[in-house]
């Protein structure tokens, strides 16, 4: 997950994003450290003001080339190539 990374690429600390999402820092830091709910994201996303996708890759991390209307992104556990359509 990459949400400590873009609280750091936007400038905000756990504990306002806490405050934010109306929970704890130690709250935060559980969801953080762990598999938070399809919801849960979709709310991070919404706060942070990213794609829920963008929580869990990079744009930089999306492969180009592809086909009008396909899109890929590079796995981060094996590096390989996952393709989807949109």
């Amino acid at each position: 997950m990459r949400i400590k990374e873009l609280l750091k690429e936007k400038g905000i600390t756990q504990k306002e994003f806490a405050d934010k999402l109306g929970m704890t820092t130690v709250g935060l830091s559980q969801i953080l450290n762990g598999k938070p709910s399809y919801t849960t994201l979709e709310k991070i996303a919404s706060a942070l003001d990213v794609q829920v996708w963008e929580l869990l890759v990079s744009r930089d991390e999306i492969v180009g080339d592809q086909e009008p209307g396909e899109s890929s992104i590079i796995c981060p556990h094996c590096g390989g190539t996952i393709k989807f359509s949109k």
